[in-house]
Parts: structure tokens; sequence; C-alpha cells
């Protein structure tokens, strides 16, 4: 069975405060080593499930390479424009569940969690129906932009196959996040790693056996993410692990939205924000000397870096959770040595990526083509991408304890400024007025990346713990009574012990201004000066 239970805290109020010489210190040797090994129960399934996801990904491209030049090209160009207009806006909602469930488990609030689950479901499904009205019409709109009218038509074809995908996700998305905060990443793995395996057959039916075309590479998509929420939802049913969290669907759930929203845009935005920019690349590179080559070699950086990004990711998510739940269970120095250690793991993984990638600058792009123009550009910037990833690793984590703190805006706002306000003129002046071409739109990457990662480091390090540790119990508060007990933010630790016994009632009736408050966001970056108090 994995009924939840909320992680080493036996005092069922969570009355426990860390005392202030945890607050301070580094982590010992042992506590190091205890978090590592908590952090990767979560980040080391997780990894394998973004490469096995990552894996589909190129099965599917093999199968539109297999039918054609024009299909690739459609069907890449079809990828490209639903990452943009729709996954990366359901995954950055989906990940605005993450500080509430987090938090609501190591408070032990398990209905919580189960009313979370149900209001991500109805927002994603709510932001779904705009998203398909768009796919439906994304011939015209690839025309507009002045597309090719053959490619559109067949990325329009992969597109609109694509559409059941929205809902689906909107499904599978939550569902994972509410299993990933309760430390349940395991059996998500099996699941994926089951309905990877099926996706060879799948295309071979669709594609080789009954010639769909580019629409069978887009239902094959479509039922594999299908079949991965099937099995993770037989999984939830038959373990029972929904039994502690389960609210019963009703109209409650569709009040009380004020604290998701909150968490949720945010989030979003800081998600799209980095996203978008690669397709921005892409559209930079269009207009270089010889555009096919240097799209061709965008291409083969940017599936590299997707690949490296799996690791960073599920350190992220790891992270997320372990803070979210320290700060839920009332310990925030145990937050506060989570976000210590990912820091520490982070910069490991990213010299890792470096060197990786500089060693094989001349072999990688090999295992994609033999084009002598595409492999020189490959190998003379992957060596500036090991270096964008050395920023990466540690500015993702960062966004991942910016997440398990409830605090997604500081981390939109960093993205906004680093990747828009630094990073694209310097792309644009490196690429185009100093006239250094490819590399020169990689360096703009690297200034985004470094001043990302600063930028992390720096909230990261003023952090008050203490602060955050009244926030989470804000968030995650709840009485008896209906809207009339609530405390705004700050609360005293000694108040606790009203809001450590959650009901259903109470968690359907939360107050908007709670949530305000929940959700207010101090930016250190934007204090004049520190508090007198402030943890580090």
């Amino acid at each position: 069975m994995y009924n939840p239970k909320s992680p080493s805290s036996k005092d069922p109020l969570n009355k426990t405060m860390d005392d202030e010489e945890q607050l301070q210190r580094l982590p010992t040797i042992s506590e190091a080593m205890e978090e590592i090994k908590a952090i990767g129960k979560i980040s080391g399934p997780t990894a394998i499930s973004s490469l096995l996801l990552y894996s589909r990904a190129m099965i599917s491209m093999l199968f539109l390479g297999y039918l054609g030049e024009l299909e690739l090209a459609g069907g890449s160009l079809a990828i490209g424009v639903a990452n943009i207009t729709g996954y990366s806006v359901i995954s950055g909602l989906a990940m605005g569940m993450e500080p509430i469930c987090g938090q609501a488990y190591g408070a032990k609030q398990w209905k919580l969690l189960g009313l979370t689950l149900q209001r991500t479901v109805l927002l994603l499904l709510s932001a779904s129906i705009p998203i398909s009205f768009m796919w439906a019409n994304m011939k015209a709109i690839l025309l507009w932009c002045g597309q090719d009218q053959e490619i559109s038509l067949v990325a329009h074809v992969f597109i609109v196959f694509s559409i059941p995908d929205l809902f689906f996700l909107s499904l599978l998305h939550p569902l994972r996040v509410y299993l990933r905060t309760q430390s349940i990443t395991l059996p998500v793995t099996y699941c994926s790693a089951i309905s990877v395996l099926l996706h060879v057959p799948l295309n071979f039916l669709l594609v080789v056996y009954l010639k769909l075309g580019v629409a069978g590479v887009a239902i094959a998509m479509v039922w594999t993410n299908l079949n991965v929420f099937l099995l993770i939802s037989l999984f939830v049913y038959f373990s029972g692990v929904y039994k502690d969290s389960w609210v019963t669907p009703s109209t409650d759930c569709l009040r009380g939205w004020s604290s998701l929203l909150a968490l949720a845009l945010p989030t979003c935005a800081s998600v799209c924000l980095e996203w978008w920019w690669y397709e921005l690349m892409i559209l930079l590179c269009g207009l270089l000397v010889n555009p096919k080559a240097t799209i061709a070699s965008m291409g083969i950086l940017i599936q590299t870096t997707a690949l490296v990004y799996c690791f960073p990711s599920a350190l992220s998510v790891g992270v997320s959770t372990r803070v979210g739940n320290e700060l839920g269970a009332n310990r925030p120095g145990k937050a506060r040595i989570s976000m210590i250690v990912s820091v520490f793991c982070a910069v490991a993984i990213g010299l890792s990526a470096m060197l990786f990638t500089t060693l094989m600058r001349h072999q990688w792009g090999k295992f994609f083509t033999s084009d002598a123009e595409i492999l020189e550009l490959t190998s003379v910037a992957l060596p500036i991408v090991g270096l964008c990833e050395l920023g990466n690793c540690p500015q993702t984590t960062g966004c991942g304890v910016l997440r398990g703190t409830a605090r997604p805006t500081i981390g939109a706002n960093i993205n906004l400024g680093s990747f828009y306000l630094v990073g694209m003129p310097v792309a644009i002046l490196m690429g185009f007025v100093i006239e250094l071409g490819f590399a020169g739109l990689w360096l703009g990457l690297l200034a985004a990346q470094a001043t990302c990662a600063l930028l992390m480091l720096l909230v990261l390090y003023r952090t008050d713990w203490m602060v955050q540790v009244e926030r989470a119990k804000v968030l995650t508060q709840t009485t008896t009574n209906s809207n009339k007990h609530q405390t705004p933010l700050p609360i005293s630790s000694k108040q606790h012990d009203q809001y450590a016994k959650a009901d259903l009632e109470g968690i359907m009736s939360i107050n908007d201004d709670i949530v305000k408050s929940a959700s207010n966001e101090k930016d250190p970056l934007l204090s004049n000066s520190l508090s007198t108090d402030t943890e580090h």
C-alpha cells in the first residue's frame, strides 16, 4: 500500500521547530547524505521517466523521417508549435499545484491534496478548450505567418490529430504531481516504461501497416499518453494511495481557486518563457547565412539540451517536493538543508554536462547527420552549450526550490529578465552585429543562463526560512469555521495548534484574503535591505 505518511515527523501537530543553529550552519556529511538519498528517491525515478519520454519523442521523429522529408519538416514544425502554444502551458499550469500539495502533505492535510488535484484537472481542461480551437485552425495561422503551404498542411494534420493529447495531459500531469509530492515515483516510471515499449508497435501499426502517415504518428503519441494515464490510474486505485486524500467530486471544488491560480499562473509563465526562448532561437537561425545548416544544427543542439535537461529537471522536482514537505511539516532547517544539498548536486550535474559536451563535440553530431557544415557548426557550439548547462542546472534547481516555497513569481521575473532583457539582446548583438553568427546566438543563451543562475542563487541565499515556514502554515491552514477565523501573514508559531487538524469543511472554505496573503511574495531582488532577523 502507498498510503501517504508525512516524512520523519512523529508529532501529529508538527509543533517542533528547527533550532536556530540548524538554520545558520552548513549541513553535516551525514545530513547531506541523508538528504541526497531522500531527493534521489524522488529524482532518480523521475529522471528515468523523463528519459523514457525523451526516447518516445525520438521514436516519433524516426517514423516522421521514415515517411519522408516533407513529413519530417511538417511534423517538426507542428511539434514546435504545439510546444509553444499548448504543451508548455499545460505543463506550467500543472506545476502550480506542487507547492500546495507538497506543503499539504508535510502538514498531513490529506484532503487538501485531493481537492487541489480536482481543481488542477478542471483548470487544465478549461485551458485546453481555447488551445484546441487554435490548433484546429493551425493551417490558416501558419500560412498567415508566412510558412510554406505544403509544410503547413502537413503540420495542420499532425496538430489536429494531437488535440486529444491536450485533454489526456490535463489528467496525466496533475496525477503525476499528486503522486510525486507524496514521494511516490517508481510506479510512474514503471507505467512510463510499459507505455514507451508499446509506442514502437503502435507506430508500426498506425504508420506502416495502416498507412495513416503523419496522422498515425500523432495518434501514436496521443495513445501512448493515454496508456500512461490509464496505467497510473489503475495503480492509484488498486494501491489505495488515494484513500486518505479522497474528496467526493462536487461543486465545492469550484470554490477557493485563488491560491491555485496565484501559483499556477506565474509557474506557467516561468516555464513558457524558457521554452519559448529556444523556438525564438530557431527563428533567428533562419536569418543567418545558410539557414538550412544553422537550423539543422540548432535542432541537434536543442535535442542535446533536452536530453541533458532530464537530469536537472528531475532534481528540480525532487527538491521542490522535499522543500514543500519540510516546510509543511514545520521544519525550516531541513528545508534549508535540502536547498543547499540540491544546489551542490546541480553544480555537479552541470560540470558533468560541460565535460560531456566538450569531449564529445567532434563526435556527437555524427549521431544525427553526416553533413560537414552542420557538423562544423555543432562542434563549435557544443562547448558553449556545456557552459550554458553549468548555469542551467543550478537555475533549474533554484526554480524547484522556489516552487517548493510557493514563490513562483520570483522565478518568472528572473526568467523574463535573464532570457529576454539580457540573453536576447546579447544573442542579436553577438550573432548579427559582431557577426559571430551561429556561435553568437549560443553566447546569448550563455549570458541568459549565467544571469539567471546568479540571480537565482542570490534569492536562495537571502531566503528567510522562518518566514517561509509561516507562509506554509497560512497556505495550508484550515479551520472548522467558515471564513471567520482566518489569520493573514505573518502568524506566530504559537497559533499552529489551531490549524494543525484539517477537515474537509475548512479546506473547502479557504478565504480569499488568506489565499492572497499566502501567495504574496517578497522579492529579495527588489527589497532595499535585508531584514535584521533574516536567516541564511
